[in-house]
């Protein structure tokens, strides 16, 4: 069986306190739960496409930033050591 592949979602994080100051207010404004972003941000379920999108309009992103916050693999511990 195939593994998920994981996001990088630090930047993302950063940019969510930036604008929304916590997690909790971003995620009202988004309409999901809190534990459902917390999830979805820490790699334990995908975020839908639907998602995504409103984020990139709550964000108020740029076309061009949208890979970097969402779409920017996550490097496991274990392959960095490996690259180093």
């Amino acid at each position: 069986m195939k593994n998920k592949m994981k996001w990088e979602y630090s930047k993302l994080k950063g940019k969510i306190k930036e604008v929304y100051d916590t997690q909790e207010a971003f995620s009202r404004k988004i309409g999901l739960s809190t534990t459902s972003l917390n999830y979805k941000l820490n790699n334990q379920i995908q975020f839908r496409q639907e998602e995504i999108y409103s984020m990139i309009n709550a964000l108020s992103l740029e076309e061009g930033e949208i890979k970097l916050y969402f779409f920017t693999p996550l490097v496991e511990k274990t392959q960095q050591n490996k690259s180093a």
